[in-house]
């Protein structure tokens, strides 16, 4: 399997930005209430929330759009990539590396982008994907090896990145913020499709 590539220094992977709102006391609480043992026994808590607690929009009919990882904690909905940008602001919050990662698959005669993280976790970087369990998808943690909800078909032309960026990518960002109707969002098929 093709290596991960890094887009960042290793200590923006513990940094704060507009999206990944660390700082932001709901994140500490949480944090703090998840922090009760080793760095993996934190990451799984932290990764257990967000894909049980948090409900994924689409999965749930939800219209809020969500993109901050307070608001995303807060409001307990987003998509795929408000849930990746909690997550990855819970386990920054508790002194974990995380990133971004993504992968281009497949929806109706198009491609959407789907967003998850990675995190390194007892020295070893695992991709995990804290979209939320539903029937055909079933994804439990681990410290050891990727978990993802998908697995991307070359032939279909899906792809999957391994790229860990440090901050969520702009294209996804820039849909988040210009739309404040997740259920709209989906069905006009303006989600973020590009190649990256």
């Amino acid at each position: 399997m093709t290596p991960l590539e890094f887009a960042a220094e290793p200590w923006d992977y513990l940094g704060e930005s507009e999206a990944v709102d660390l700082e932001h006391e709901l994140v500490q609480a949480t944090a703090s209430e998840l922090r009760t043992g080793d760095d993996i026994a934190y990451a799984r808590a932290a990764f257990e929330l967000v894909r049980d607690r948090i409900t994924h929009s689409v999965d749930a009919g939800d219209r809020r759009v969500t993109w901050r990882a307070s608001d995303v904690l807060r409001e307990g909905t987003g998509l795929c990539y408000a849930k990746a940008h909690a997550f990855v602001a819970l386990l920054r919050a508790g002194g974990i590396q995380a990133g971004f990662c993504y992968q281009r698959l497949r929806a109706g005669e198009g491609f959407v982008l789907h967003g998850l993280a990675a995190a390194l976790i007892d020295d070893r970087w695992v991709r995990l994907d804290p979209r939320g369990n539903k029937p055909g998808i079933d994804v439990e943690f681990s410290a050891e090896e990727d978990r993802l909800a998908f697995t991307p078909d070359p032939a279909l032309g899906e792809s999957d990145y391994r790229t860990v960026y440090a901050d969520p990518h702009p294209a996804v960002l820039d849909v988040l913020k210009a739309h404040d109707d997740c259920v709209r969002l989906c069905e006009t098929g303006e989600l973020p499709s590009a190649e990256l």
